[in-house]
Formats: structure tokens, sequence, C-alpha cells
């Protein structure tokens, strides 16, 4: 058994009672092939709660400053973590995030690049369209819905995958396909609302 499978074991055995987690649209997650999951981001949670409801293995970017502890760093990428320096356009992130969908992985982001204070779903950077564009993934929304702290359930909605053909052929910009993305997720929090 890999370690990632005892940590998302041992994380959804502590966040699902804790959070009563509802998990809807899982069917919606190709079971083969590369995908590109795209999520909105409340928390610091949440890549953990995206690991443990999405039934595929997902590589993650993490912030670069997580990698500096060599015990965390060294855990990290045996989760399937890798680093990404943020505010810039990080080249050897962008390849090892192609590398993870040729290898038919399923590669996790949050587009937003940084936690929503507000609970609403914001703009999103190019980086979720860049991905989308150069690759052959399907691109897979998912709404977390919800908080941490309230008495509700906290709910993780997967949508059908993005049909993104028709912006690929007019070669559209990268940062509109994140936008087409981002609408994507918004409409599937504003519908379970």
């Amino acid at each position: 058994m890999s370690l990632y499978t005892v940590a998302k074991n041992l994380c959804a055995a502590i966040f699902y009672p804790r959070y009563r987690i509802k998990v809807e649209g899982k069917e919606n997650v190709p079971k083969g092939g590369p995908v590109l999951i795209c999520s909105n981001h409340i928390s610091n949670y949440d890549p953990i709660v995206v690991g443990i409801t999405c039934p595929r293995d997902i590589y993650f970017m993490a912030k670069e400053e997580l990698f500096s502890n060599k015990i965390i760093g060294g855990l990290l990428r045996k989760i399937h973590a890798f680093p990404v320096k943020r505010g810039m356009g990080d080249r050897q992130a962008l390849r090892r995030g192609l590398d993870v969908l040729k290898e038919n992985h399923a590669l996790g982001l949050f587009p937003e690049g940084t936690r929503s204070k507000t609970g609403e779903v914001g703009k999103g950077l190019a980086g979720a369209g860049f991905f989308a564009t150069r690759s052959d993934a399907h691109v897979v929304p998912c709404a977390i819905i919800g908080t941490y702290k309230g008495k509700e359930p906290l709910r993780v909605v997967y949508g059908k995958p993005i049909n993104i053909s028709e912006l690929k052929e007019r070669k559209a910009s990268a940062q509109e396909v994140s936008d087409a993305i981002m609408d994507e997720i918004r409409i599937l929090k504003d519908n379970k609302e």
C-alpha cells in the first residue's frame, strides 16, 4: 500500500466525520487518462478534502515554502505534491504539471491561487487555462460548498468535464480558458447552495 493511500485513508477517517462531508458527482471524474481537477479555494484544508473525495490519486502543486523543511518536503513529494513559486511563471512547475498529465495522472489545481476570504468564487489565474490548452486532459470542475466551521455538512461537488474544444480551436488565451473554468465552478456552487 502506497504512502498516498495510507495518508488518504487516515485523512478520510478524520475529515469525513469531523466536517460531515457529502460528495456528489464522483462519477464525473474519468477513471483513466489525464484529468485536470479545478476547484475553488476556501481553506488550507481544501487539498486534503479534494484528495480524499476524488476517486483518482491527485498530484497537487504546493507553494514552494512548504518544501523548505526537508522532512515535510519529503513527505509532500511522497504524496504526489510538487513545489511552485507563486507570483511568477515557474517554468519548472509548469513542465512538471504537463508531465503529470502526459503520464495520464490527475492534476489538482486551485486556479484562484489563494484562499477566498469571503467564500465567493474569485478570478482564476491563467495556469489552469495553460494546462487545459497544452494537454489532452479532461477538465473537471469541483466546488467546495460550506465552511469548515459551520454546523452544516461540507459539500464537495464534481461537475461534468468541461468541453473546451471550441476555445482550443479558436486559440483562446490561457486566461480566457481559466475564466471559462471558473464560470463552471461558480455555476456548480451557485446551483447547489
